[in-house]
This record gives C-alpha cells, structure tokens and sequence, in this order.
C-alpha cells in the first residue's frame, strides 16, 4: 500500500492549475456531501438511539477505516468532515427535503464542475488513473486543513 504522502502528492500532479484547485475546494466536498447523501438515502431499516442506520453509516465507516489505515491523524479530521455531512443530511431529512434528489444534483453539478477544472488543467482526473484518488481528494484538501494548523498529516 502507498504511503498517505505519496498518494497525496500523485494526487497533486494534476491539480496544479489555480483555478482547478479553486473548483476541486468547492466541487469536491459537495461530492463527498451528495455520495453521503445518496447513501443516506437508503435506510436499512434499523433504528439505534433514534437515529435511523442507512447505508452512509456502513460506507462511512468502511472510508473511515481505510482513511485511519493512511493516516491516523488526518482520519480526524476525515471524521469531523463525515459528520458534518451525516448532520446535514438528517437535518435536510427532518425537515422533509427529498435527500436523495438534492443530493444527486448536487453530484451532478459538482462533476460538470470538477470535469471543467480538469478541462481547464490539461490533465485528466486521477480517479481515471486509479478509483482509489476518488477518496484521496477529501483527503488531499483536509492535507492543506492540517498544515494550515501546523499539523502533519
């Protein structure tokens, strides 16, 4: 398995263009949020200290390990970003909003987003390369989170 480091920096390779970075801060959070959702969506019919389990909770948890086995550190701050987005899905739930539409036009339109970043780039995106990069670029932002703060990832 590769290291967190050189995951990150082969990410890195094709997201050098300012303006790509500037569409993958906002495009790639709103995937993670819209894939969240779209597992959100689907209960599995089980109920655990009133909160209903879905299929995000067991998907989740699985990305959350393999963050933890990259790096225990920035699978901290992987979490707290997790939650956030189960927060706003239950909130969006409660209040009746269709999670599962809101979600996938968000996913649509962050890719059309993402697809012009790289078009901007000259490079294709790495997921392309290797489906591992889909869950290394949350982890490529949270990366500049933590040397933001002075933390190693």
């Amino acid at each position: 398995m590769k290291t967190i480091q050189s995951l990150l920096d082969e990410y890195g390779e094709s997201h050098q263009n300012r303006t790509n970075k500037i569409i993958h801060w906002i495009c790639v959070p709103l995937i993670f949020f819209s894939i969240t959702g779209l597992l959100y969506s689907v209960s599995l019919g089980v109920v655990i200290s009133n909160i209903p389990l879905t299929l995000a909770h067991i998907a989740l948890l699985l990305v959350l390990l393999y963050y933890m086995m990259l790096s225990p550190t920035l699978s901290i701050g992987m979490l707290v970003f997790t939650l956030c987005c189960l927060t706003v899905c239950n909130a969006l739930t409660m209040i009746g909003a269709r999670l599962w539409m809101v979600s996938l036009w968000i996913f649509v339109l962050a890719w059309i987003g993402q697809f012009i970043g790289h078009h901007i780039e000259g490079k294709k995106p790495s997921f392309l390369k290797d489906v591992q990069f889909l869950l290394i670029g949350p982890a490529w932002l949270m990366s500049f989170v933590f040397r933001r703060l002075g933390m190693s990832v």
